[in-house]
């Protein structure tokens, strides 16, 4: 929809916005990966808008004219829906900047679990990058995004993932994709203990 591609003119058009979003939130519209050939079991388009420091790529899908989910795929052969819209990705993306690990330690899918890892997460990221609040306020007031509470936007992650259906499923030249619910539990993570 017009929205999206108007939040990634902006995005694109603000050195220090693309930087920070970059740096702090590993969503890198810069790092495009437009040779590879990626789609979805539906056969719905892919567009790749951006890419994160680990080679996981964020694609918008659908047609322009449409509402256009958000599909993130790891470098490691997950995949899947994480939000209904690029605002809806952007909040995520800003206010839980930890959510991939939030995934990976979902014990498959476990809301509880996500919380409890996100807990330890979020203490860790302030231990680790003191500067994260202001950053967040910045970003978001900037992109005009509401900074939601941790729980809503978990609570909408879970339902973004849990409820994408095989049609979704990502498909590329290695193969299908996982979906990205990580079956490791919290107490995984022995720095947790």
């Amino acid at each position: 929809m017009r929205e999206s591609n108007d939040l990634l003119r902006q995005i694109d058009a603000d050195r220090g916005l693309a930087t920070l979003l970059a740096d702090s939130f590993e969503f890198n519209v810069r790092r495009k990966m437009a040779d590879e050939s990626p789609w979805l079991s539906s056969g719905l388009p892919l567009e790749g808008i951006a890419g994160d420091f680990t080679g996981g790529m964020f694609y918008l899908c659908g047609n322009v004219e449409s509402s256009r989910p958000v599909v993130y795929a790891s470098s490691e052969g997950d995949a899947g829906i994480i939000a209904a819209d690029l605002r809806e990705a952007l909040a995520l993306i800003i206010g839980l900047p930890y959510w991939r690990d939030v995934l990976k330690y979902s014990a498959g899918g476990d809301l509880s679990a996500m919380k409890l890892a996100a807990d330890f997460l979020c203490r860790d990221m302030i231990a680790n990058r003191p500067s994260i609040a202001a950053e967040k306020s910045w970003v978001a007031e900037t992109l005009g995004i509401r900074l939601e509470p941790h729980s809503v936007l978990m609570a909408r992650l879970h339902m973004a993932v849990k409820s994408a259906g095989s049609d979704f499923s990502f498909v590329d030249e290695t193969g299908e994709y996982g979906g990205l619910f990580g079956q490791f539990s919290p107490s995984h993570n022995r720095s947790w203990q």
